[in-house]
């Protein structure tokens, strides 16, 4: 992960300095008046992580109903408690993958893509959308919405201000360069947030489980008092009894 973001933000400037230099419109960046929408929902695959996947697919739910200009909105649920989750609800689910995150691979985000793209340039969609958990810190992971098709990238003024007054030459012909930088740029975008994704899940799965250890310890000492002071209570209430008995023979 830490490795992917600086590779996509690397990739992304290029790409904009790239896009400047000719007025040649690839079909990866056109954008449409239509509405349909596809939404790329990133959850886990297990369990005992807390409220990570709860949050996200709240998220999800308020985004779906929140926004009216999408006529038709179907999802693509990469992980196995969002398939569980959609699979019982009113959302159109156009893919799920149930066993991906558990095992994330190299060709995963470049196969997600390559299926985003067909579909956006066959026109079955006019928008991609990816929601996940973008990790923070072990603490803490946020709700990430970005999206991938059309693809916007960032300006050059924002490329220059970042990296100073920097001109490049290219070759081959920049046309040429995007045909391999789009779709290459949405591979890596996916492959972030996926692994992003598994990062912020594993940190929210330690925090959860330290909890849940801090509670099991503290309930194991609770009852170990419970426990001393009870017996305590039955070794006294006997030696009692023995001493009133003892005092009732002498008598």
């Amino acid at each position: 992960m830490t490795e992917a973001r600086p590779y996509a933000d690397t990739l992304a400037r290029v790409l904009a300095r790239v896009s400047d230099r000719t007025e040649y419109i690839h079909p990866l960046l056109e954008r449409r008046t239509g509405t349909r929408a596809w939404i790329v929902v990133v959850t886990s695959d297990k369990g005992l992580c807390g409220s990570f996947n709860a949050n996200l697919l709240r998220g999800v739910e308020n985004e779906l109903r929140s926004v009216d200009r999408w006529e038709s909105v179907e999802v693509i649920a990469v992980g196995r408690k969002g398939a569980e989750y959609f699979a019982s609800r009113d959302w159109a689910v156009v893919h799920e993958e149930r066993e991906t995150m558990a095992n994330l691979a190299p060709e995963d985000g470049p196969r997600l893509a390559e299926m985003c793209i067909k579909a956006f340039k066959s026109g079955q969609v006019d928008e991609v959308y990816v929601m996940y958990n973008r990790f923070v810190n072990l603490i803490r992971h946020e709700l990430a919405t970005e999206r991938i098709l059309p693809i916007e990238p960032p300006t050059v003024e924002d490329d220059k201000a970042s990296e100073g007054e920097v001109d490049y030459l290219y070759e081959p012909a920049p046309e040429v360069l995007l045909e391999t930088l789009l779709p290459g740029y949405i591979e890596v975008s996916i492959q972030a947030a996926l692994l992003d994704s598994v990062a912020a899940e594993q940190a929210a799965r330690m925090t959860s489980m330290e909890a849940a250890t801090k509670n099991a310890d503290e309930m194991i000492d609770s009852l170990t008092l419970l426990y001393n002071r009870t017996r305590q209570a039955a070794i006294t209430k006997e030696l009692i009894e023995i001493v009133s008995g003892a005092q009732a023979l002498a008598e």
